[in-house]
């Protein structure tokens, strides 16, 4: 079948990573929090409390109670008894991306979480990577996709549902979730070997939304493969931001965000002064802080605002919710400075993502029908569900073993 305009007939990133799972379903918000003290003093607070006490500050819903049976999650050794007898440690909290570019902690327990998404938590390690599709939003501004090493919440900040999608079906960076013989079928097209990262990396360059999910058209010419290829490996390292043993970003010495004065206990909301490049927290100002940091991006809502409100939002909060630091962490404004250099530098990229989004438009390249035709598309029904992993015991309710 010879080439189409990309426009037209450009496959589906459902098509290519055919398995995906819907966000987490938290139920309760108290069960995430910027910082682990923070978790483990709701923890203490909440099995302090007894009988209708504890019952109100857990917060039930129609999947969760005190009293709901539930197994452990995958790889967490964590209490099964029912939450209203329960008087033990707090589970030890987990690094989680809670929202874009927002790393938080999460108590990995599943008698706290409506829906964890179990098959999720079975394939999560250090080889595993995770696309994000953050929810479309009509007219809205940022990236198509997102890319992280930590085990994502999905969790939009435009409330619009998305899609978690593994980049491996099974731990240890085995099963690549690909449409069966795509690897391949791009590695004879463009003459170079292809690997899943390369097909994620490529995806998180030339990805754009579409009323059906994320479109990814595919290029006909080697050499733009490659380029963009190229750029996906730039975009995942500032996705990642020093995940698996990588360097962290960073911005050339000139250029890095510093504290030029220092943030107070209590900052009461972030501004920005385009002409002196600083971002003020408070009473506190950091800079060099460039536009493209500040205007940054998801789905329509400003990265940085809302980095600051999931970190303040305790403080007109109740119950459980309402606990958290009595003052600003060191940690956050380290946390804040990472961040800034993470977006400053995404936005540098932006006009390489572009310039490609414009060739791509303008260009034909293999389609779908392409596809469908060699017979790569559409990928078989078993690619689209979970892979049955059995690599261990999983406990169940009150500790019975679950069946698996």
């Amino acid at each position: 079948m010879s080439d189409t305009p990309l426009g037209s007939d450009a496959p589906l990133l459902d098509d290519l990573l055919p398995w995906s799972v819907p966000p987490m379903r938290l139920g309760r918000s108290w069960v995430v929090a910027p910082d682990p003290r923070t978790l483990r003093a709701r923890w203490a607070a909440l099995v302090r409390a007894e009988g209708a006490e504890r019952e109100e500050l857990f917060r039930p819903s129609r999947a969760r109670g005190v009293r709901t049976g539930v197994s452990a999650l995958p790889g967490q050794a964590t209490g099964t008894v029912r939450l209203a007898r329960e008087a033990g440690p707090c589970p030890e909290p987990v690094r989680v991306l809670h929202e874009p570019f927002d790393e938080q902690w999460l108590l990995p327990d599943h008698r706290l979480i409506d829906s964890a998404r179990p098959e999720l938590w079975r394939i999560a390690d250090d080889r595993q990577l995770f696309l994000l599709e953050p929810g479309s939003v009509p007219g809205a501004g940022g990236p198509a996709l997102l890319a992280s090493a930590l085990l994502p919440e999905g969790r939009s900040p435009a409330g619009r549902p998305g899609r978690i999608r593994p980049l491996y079906r099974r731990p240890g960076g085995a099963e690549p979730n690909l449409a069966p013989g795509l690897a391949a079928w791009l590695a004879d097209r463009y003459g170079c070997p292809v690997g899943p990262e390369d097909v994620l990396c490529w995806a998180l360059a030339a990805a754009r939304p579409g009323p059906a999910g994320a479109v990814v058209p595919l290029p006909a010419d080697a050499a733009c493969w490659r380029a963009g290829t190229g750029l996906g490996r730039r975009l995942l390292a500032l996705h990642l931001r020093g995940a698996r043993g990588e360097p962290a970003p960073r911005l050339p010495g000139g250029r890095r965000p510093y504290v030029r004065t220092a943030l107070p206990a209590h900052p009461a909301g972030l501004g920005y002064d385009p002409e002196g490049a600083a971002l003020s927290v408070g009473s506190g100002q950091i800079s060099p802080v460039p536009a493209g940091a500040w205007e940054f991006e998801v789905s329509g809502v400003r990265v940085l605002e809302r980095w600051f409100e999931l970190r303040t939002a305790h403080r007109d909060a109740t119950g459980l919710e309402a606990l958290g630091p009595a003052s600003w962490p060191q940690e956050w404004t380290s946390e804040l400075l990472a961040l800034l250099t993470t977006l400053a530098l995404l936005a540098e990229l932006a006009p390489e993502q572009e310039a490609l989004a414009r060739s791509l438009a303008a260009a034909t390249g293999p389609g779908a029908g392409a596809l469908r035709a060699s017979g790569v598309l559409p990928p078989p029904p078993a690619a689209r569900r979970p892979a049955s992993v059995l690599d261990h015991l999983e406990e169940g309710p009150d500790g019975q073993f679950a069946l698996l």
